[in-house]
């Protein structure tokens, strides 16, 4: 039986849907096959072992009592070190369920690497690259995909110059977003100057760089993709959103989106966003898993990549789930896929060379 360290919360703006995301997965893995060891961190950055793991994911880190833990940097003294008694609890293999930043940025990843420890997703550069949009844009250009036109803004210009400067750029309405953030937090759509530089200064509040995109009148679409150095992608899903875009209130919000699935794409959209699909994986070097979205554009028919989500919604309302369920992949066969593709990835990068010698 492999022991599991479940790691959940974080320091970040998607604290809250990372507690679904790990109750959904906890009830999926097999507990005949895994031994779960719970470990949450906090809005303030503290890794606590909860003592009613049930509890916190339901009513959060703070409303249970907990010990103190800490993975330590040093692949010779592997595992869970506990504060109060200074035992180790020995750990297979790490799965992060944490949304944003100081998770999904390839900040923890680099932990995990350097203790030594097997860990589900992408790397660390990966994992960095998918979370900051300029750069996942840049790389996904240089790859040949096709995207919206965009532009990237940093802290310190004078909010109504910018607005100025993009609506020179951009017709309205356009999409303001922080680059480094997820789940569609901090996202505004501006249909004049005013929205415009509210929806800076609001992005800036989360970032200090901050996208804006063009808009086009487009479906959209999302699709999974597994694997590591031979992705498959799952079949496409249309998303269907209650709100005027996908936001954060329509994406956890019950009633407020549904999903068609699969999407009604010809064979040929079908295909094209498959092979899109696995090449944005391919091009920012990504592996275990990821969820990558699409926009179909209604009156040319292009499919433009948007963007790729290195550890995507595991909730219950979640499309990566709902894909791969339609692909013939059910929740708990995903869980353990995931977790095999990241012994298979540690395996292969544990026999490179790490000396001369």
């Amino acid at each position: 039986m492999l022991t599991v360290a479940l790691i959940f919360g974080g320091r970040s703006a998607e604290h809250e849907v990372s507690l679904v995301s790990a109750r959904c997965l906890l009830s999926a893995l097999d507990p005949e096959k895994y031994r779960v060891v719970a470990v949450g961190i906090t809005p303030e950055g503290r890794w606590v072992q909860p003592r009613d793991v049930g509890r916190a994911l339901i009513h959060g880190l703070e409303a249970v009592e907990s010990r103190p833990v800490a993975l330590l940097a040093d692949p010779t003294r592997g595992g869970l070190q506990v504060a109060e008694n200074d035992e180790t609890v020995p750990i297979d293999v790490a799965v992060p369920v944490l949304h944003g930043p100081f998770g999904e940025d390839g900040t923890i990843q680099g932990l995990f690497e350097l203790a030594g420890l097997p860990y589900t997703g992408a790397g660390v550069a990966a994992s960095a690259v998918g979370m900051d949009k300029e750069m996942m844009k840049g790389l996904f250009a240089q790859a040949g995909l096709p995207q919206v036109e965009y532009e990237v803004a940093r802290e310190g210009g004078h909010v109504a110059a910018l607005a100025r400067h993009l609506e020179s750029r951009f017709a309205y309405p356009v999409f303001v977003k922080p680059v480094n953030l997820g789940s569609s937090v901090g996202i505004a759509k501006a249909h004049d100057r005013g929205q415009l530089e509210a929806g800076l200064a609001a992005a800036f509040g989360f970032d200090r760089k901050v996208i804006v995109e063009a808009f086009v009148e487009a479906r959209e679409l999302e699709c999974g993709v597994l694997g590591n150095e031979r992705p498959e992608v799952s079949v496409a899903g249309e998303v269907v959103p209650a709100n005027e875009f996908y936001d954060y209130q329509s994406k956890y919000t019950d009633g407020m989106m549904s999903f068609t699935i699969p999407a009604e794409l010809t064979d040929e959209q079908a295909a094209e966003v498959r092979r899109l699909a696995a090449a944005a994986f391919t091009a920012i070097d990504c592996a275990g898993y990821a969820r990558c979205d699409f926009f179909l554009e209604r009156s040319s028919g292009r499919i433009l990549v948007n963007e790729i989500n290195t550890i995507p919604g595991l909730t219950d309302v979640s499309a990566f789930p709902k894909v791969w369920a339609a692909s013939g992949v059910p929740y708990r066969e995903l869980a353990d896929r995931i977790v095999t593709l990241a012994l298979e990835r540690h395996a292969k990068r544990s026999a490179l060379r790490t000396s001369r010698g």
